[in-house]
């Protein structure tokens, strides 16, 4: 496969007639800045996502650097040391990180831990005074979203949820012929993202850890639907919960996840997401055609077609992950709003909630 380099962003992309050009800084907002202008960032909990997606995107960056490290586990600091080059005096621990607060290297502090984690650790990063990155889902309900916006805002840092596919210039595509009504309005959406999960001991099995399919790529297929709609759900008119492998998604925990959203206008939006099996795809239909994107929301990049042409601008892992946390970083030196703030993470999970609930009480449930 051929290799895109960072240069190749400077590109216009062309998606026919209907789209135009879109510039390489509409889509990005991203110019590089001097090295010792970098922001630094440190990673909060060193799993996969850490290890093999954000800590090689941190070499790509323009605008940020893997500045230092928050983990439970002795034996990986001292190999993040030597891989990465991090100073003793950046390395913390899960007692000790309020301590980043006197430490004038490190700028952003990343979540990346367990959704039931999540509300915890930012409040602590946001109570260092330095500025918060979350992944998703942002956490386990809303009100612990709404605490974590609040101890934001209470120290006067940014929050970002870690949404890729929102700085990524294909999702932003098919939002420019959603929002700009190139094929007319949108009449539904039906979405899907979902994979094999074959692990049986990990946290997206666990309840009390923020785990099941809804939280995890559930988020994905309700993103889907927001952004394709470009209208917020006022209600989940039906939802089903299950799991295809109870021995592993034990006590009502759900492996597959089904739900009718209700959107203003009666434009239905279909969502489903699995841990049973792979599925990526974004189906908008409009008054004049439809938008089909699949995969919709892949590491390795996301591509569509529709009346107005390809949507299929090409990259690589990590690209996402270094666009996202460039852009974010942008926003922060240039005293931007975060692209996507604590609120986006917030209206992810009332849906959540409204699914579940829709779930359990087999009826329609107001969003």
């Amino acid at each position: 496969m051929k290799k895109f380099s960072r240069r190749d962003s400077l590109r216009a992309i062309t998606l026919g007639t209907g789209i135009g050009l879109i510039t390489p800084f509409s889509i990005f907002g991203c110019s590089e800045v001097p090295k010792d202008k970098k922001l630094g960032v440190a990673l909060v909990g060193l799993g996969y996502y850490s290890t093999d997606l954000l800590a090689p995107a941190l070499q790509q960056t323009k605008n940020c650097y893997l500045a230092g490290i928050v983990t439970g586990t002795p034996s990986k600091a001292e190999d993040w040391k030597k891989k990465y080059n991090i100073p003793e005096k950046n390395v913390y621990n899960y007692e000790n990180m309020e301590g980043i607060a006197e430490n004038d290297d490190i700028d952003v502090i990343y979540i990346v831990l367990p959704p039931s984690m999540h509300m915890e650790y930012t409040i602590k990063a946001a109570n260092t005074g330095k500025h918060v990155w979350c992944e998703k889902p942002m956490a386990v309900t809303a009100e612990e979203c709404q605490a974590m916006i609040d101890a934001c805002k209470r120290n006067n840092v940014s929050l970002s949820i870690g949404y890729r596919c929102q700085h990524e210039p294909n999702t932003l595509a098919f939002q420019d012929i959603v929002k700009n009504e190139k094929l007319g309005k949108v009449l539904s959406v039906d979405c899907a993202a979902g994979y094999r999960e074959n692990r049986t001991d990990h946290w997206k099995q666990k309840r009390e850890m923020g785990g099941g399919v809804i939280y995890d790529m559930g988020v994905y297929a309700i993103q889907g639907a927001r952004l394709g709609s470009n209208m917020e759900p006022i209600a989940v008119n039906s939802a089903k919960v299950w799991a295809e492998r109870p021995e592993i998604y034990q006590d009502g925990l759900g492996e597959i996840v089904e739900a009718e959203l209700e959107f203003p206008g009666g434009v239905i939006g279909k969502v489903k997401t699995s841990f049973y099996e792979n599925t990526n795809f974004l189906n908008i239909t409009c008054e004049e055609g439809k938008i089909e994107m699949e995969p919709f929301s892949s590491y390795a990049g996301n591509k569509g077609k529709s009346p107005l042409g390809e949507i299929n601008y090409p990259y690589e892992i990590p690209w996402q992950q270094a666009n996202q946390m460039d852009m974010d970083a942008l926003a922060i030196m240039e005293g931007r709003p975060m692209p996507v703030p604590g609120e986006e993470g917030l209206r992810d999970i009332k849906v959540v909630q409204a699914i579940l609930k829709s779930s359990e009480k087999g009826e329609k449930v107001m969003i």
